[in-house]
């Protein structure tokens, strides 16, 4: 279990196997990170093969997250953040946005990531209000009993679960709404959920057979991971949720900062998101 305030960590984490592609290096090289090995560089190089702009999908995904944030810090009461699925450090992480509107916000990351949880580490040693748990985010009851999310996340006031860019990985048997619903079950009333996934947008031939080059792309590199799914077995990962508005839609679409002078780019349409309350 990692918190703040534990001691400082070297910066190449031990027993990091470079052969397999990491879920949060990718992303990393995704964005344009330096915490990447060449197994990850050649998963990004791969989907860019299928979608030139791929990176795109990233950054709409990571632009989400802030938007999303910053809405729950400045227009509702929520003072905890449980990020599932946090990735690597990069600008405008979970706490940083949270904490500028709301000072008192309580944030705890999950993540198993070997190099995550180095950074992690060595990140939030000056933060006494942000802590770190390497627990398997795909398995809601050990996160819900996480000695280190007990500790720091009051489960009978209403919270914000973060899982922005994680379902689309998940490789079991276990379908992804149930996954969901076993978290938001055991979420008090008045909490939010906030989501992304990869998406395919099934009555659109063109965007469909892009999200498809791109889901070959990801299932057969390295990492192994990276599924499409159709908006109906989307909107199943809010089971019993009340979706804030604009709803289910295209993660740019969400409140976008301003008015929107460039055309998006192709990949755009692949990726949705949504923000659902709990009544």
């Amino acid at each position: 279990m990692i918190e703040a305030g534990s001691p400082p960590v070297s910066d190449t984490p031990v027993h990091i196997d470079t052969s397999k592609a990491s879920i949060a290096r990718v992303y990393d090289a995704f964005l344009g990170g330096k915490d990447n090995y060449e197994v990850d560089r050649q998963v990004f190089e791969g989907v860019k093969q299928a979608a030139p702009e791929a990176a795109d999908l990233a950054w709409d995904n990571r632009e989400f997250l802030i938007r999303t944030i910053r809405f729950l810090a400045s227009q509702t009461n929520l003072s905890q953040f449980l990020d599932c699925g946090s990735g690597l450090p990069t600008a405008e992480n979970t706490h940083q946005v949270a904490q500028r509107l709301r000072p008192e916000a309580r944030v705890v990351y999950v993540d198993n990531d070997p190099v995550v949880l180095a950074h992690g580490r060595a990140l939030l040693e000056e933060n006494e209000k942000t802590h770190f748990s390497p627990a398997d985010i795909f398995e809601p009851r050990a996160i819900l009993e996480d000695p280190v999310v007990n500790d720091h996340i009051d489960f009978s006031e209403p919270l914000a679960l973060l899982h922005v860019g994680t379902l689309h990985h998940h490789v079991g048997e276990r379908d992804p709404g149930d996954i969901m619903r076993e978290y938001i079950e055991a979420l008090p009333s008045g909490s939010f959920v906030v989501l992304s996934h990869f998406f395919d947008p099934q009555d659109d031939g063109y965007y469909t057979a892009l999200a498809n080059r791109m889901d070959e792309r990801f299932t057969h590199s390295p990492m192994g991971s990276g599924k499409f799914r159709t908006e109906e077995q989307i909107r199943s990962m809010f089971p019993g949720l009340e979706l804030v508005e604009p709803g289910l839609v295209r993660c740019c679409d969400w409140w976008p900062d301003g008015p929107r002078y460039k055309q998006e780019p192709e990949v755009s349409n692949c990726i949705v998101g949504a923000v659902g309350r709990k009544p």
